[in-house]
């Protein structure tokens, strides 16, 4: 079993080995949840696998997400129960056996204001029976979520402090699963790919992708060759008809804004706040990591090129403040908001409708040239997209493959990953436990740099020894890589500025 570690050293090594002609027998396009998902499905089913990325893990939409891994109430609400129950399914897969570490269940406050009217009570309290009857049905036990209930006014106030409180007449609270971070996420599955023997290259160009081959790019050096594969999967997202022309997709924006967690009285529970005029939207503030609330989400067209990092409008912007305002006491303006962010949802193009409305479903579909690609969906059904669209590739090449094992397969960090534990001889931070789980005492115990528990700058609970991890085993290879993917500091200007020189400092001293 290989190392989980991805350094530089590890992907020149393996560049190298493509280059000087290693037969694949599947090449994956794209370093997003999705292909990560599809490399550890296939390394685990015994197929010689690489996954090529021409930015970062992470760099595209998987970064962009509400760091939510939605039991599918929303997808009920609109009679689509196959999709509904199956993400029901993977929420709890994750949350009791692949990355318990990475996943919590997060409380959600809806709260019974006087702008809500009867029938929109009726219709949200139905809809949080349902939701526990689909995690029932999914078999994830109450003690990991807990069933949904109402609760008092006072109640309502100590876990979301800065609610409305005129007129508020208690509210209702449910549970859904919360990501620590979704580039942690996605980090953890290459790594345990690798772990599986998948070979993991960032900063690596694909074109002219065939069935069988396709055209490899050094990013940074420039050098290009050819590889052969068994089957090529396009895993590329919102850029996937860059690969194959004849997809079509249709990107809807979702926006973010990013607030400190005393703005909103530091909540313990997401308020969930009813879109005016619409019966199943809602925008969320959201407690998160680095003592942050963001507020979001949006669902608007976004046709025209794909940019590498999409970016808020202003209407986005006062919209998400005009609805979460109608819940709080004090109402938030655009001096509240320290930074924001937007990704781009690979929907597939119905032709008509809005976005909003729009299928989350996911399809596997195969070009002229023999390209396998996989489109749509979301991710907390990355696991079983990966399932799906490597039996499909297992069927149409005729790969000599085992059955799908990421099932029970626990990722790297949780504690039944058979990595091994160092022990650091210090107490750790809880915030570092919080993003590595049963990895922490590594993060610390292996670090060489001064100071490894130390934050990397006052205010920010992140420690030295983490910006070193980054770099030495999880494929970190620039400052951006560091600040913007491995930790999330850079969603804020100001803290990506004051933490820049450390992280530059580290990556120099260990590269």
């Amino acid at each position: 079993m290989s190392t989980t570690a991805l350094t530089a050293a590890r992907r020149a090594a393996d560049l190298a080995a493509l280059a000087d002609g290693q037969r694949l027998d599947v090449l994956v396009i794209g370093g997003g949840i999705t292909g990560t998902g599809i490399a550890l499905d296939a390394a685990t089913r015994g197929l010689r696998v690489a996954l090529v990325e021409k930015h970062d893990l992470a760099f595209g939409t998987s970064r962009w997400s509400s760091k939510l891994v939605h039991g599918g109430l929303r997808y009920l609400a609109t009679g689509n129960v196959g999709i509904a129950r199956r993400s029901a399914v993977e929420r709890g897969i994750l949350m009791t056996r692949n990355a318990p570490h990475l996943v919590r269940a997060m409380p959600q406050l809806v709260p019974l204001l006087p702008s809500m009217g009867r029938v929109s009570r009726a219709l949200v309290r139905t809809g949080f029976l349902a939701g526990d009857g689909l995690r029932r049905l999914a078999g994830t036990p109450a003690s990991t979520l807990p069933r949904s209930r109402r609760i008092d006014a006072h109640r309502a106030a100590e876990l979301s402090p800065t609610v409305r409180r005129e007129g508020l007449d208690g509210a209702f609270l449910a549970y859904d699963g919360q990501l620590i971070d979704d580039a942690r996420l996605v980090t953890a599955v290459a790594r345990t790919a690798a772990q599986h023997g998948a070979r993991i290259l960032t900063r690596v160009a694909a074109s002219r992708a065939t069935g069988t081959s396709a055209t490899l790019t050094d990013v940074l050096t420039g050098e290009s060759f050819e590889v052969t594969a068994r089957a090529v999967i396009n895993a590329a997202g919102v850029w996937a008809g860059d690969l194959d022309p004849s997809i079509r997709l249709r990107p809807s924006r979702g926006t973010h804004l990013v607030f400190d967690a005393a703005a909103f009285g530091n909540p313990v529970a997401a308020l969930t706040v009813p879109i005016p005029g619409e019966l199943n939207r809602f925008v969320f503030a959201m407690p998160e990591q680095l003592g942050r609330v963001y507020l979001g989400l949006t669902d608007e067209d976004a046709p025209g090129p794909v940019p590498d990092v999409p970016e808020p409008t202003p209407q986005e912007v006062r919209f998400l403040l005009d609805t979460v305002n109608t819940a709080l006491d004090t109402a938030l303006t655009e001096a509240d908001v320290h930074g924001a962010y937007a990704g781009l949802r690979p929907l597939i193009d119905t032709g008509e409708g809005r976005t909003a409305d729009i299928s989350r479903e996911h399809a596997v579909t195969e070009s002229e040239s023999g390209v396998i690609s996989i489109i749509g969906g979301k991710l907390t059904e990355y696991r079983y997209m990966a399932e799906d669209v490597l039996d499909r590739a297992v069927e149409l090449r005729g790969l000599t493959a085992g059955e799908c094992r990421t099932r029970n397969l626990p990722l790297v960090g949780a504690p039944a990953n058979p990595v091994s534990t160092l022990r650091a001889r210090v107490e750790l931070p809880g915030s570092l436990v919080a993003r590595y789980g049963a990895e922490a005492h590594n993060v610390v115990a292996t670090a060489t740099c001064d100071r490894p528990v130390d934050p990397v700058v006052d205010g920010i609970d992140v420690t030295r020894a983490e910006f070193e991890y980054a770099v030495t085993h999880e494929g970190a290879l620039t400052v951006d890589d560091i600040l913007d993917r491995r930790t999330r500091i850079g969603l804020v200007a100001e803290d990506r500025q004051r933490a820049a020189a450390a992280a530059a400092e580290i990556l120099a001293s260990v590269s």
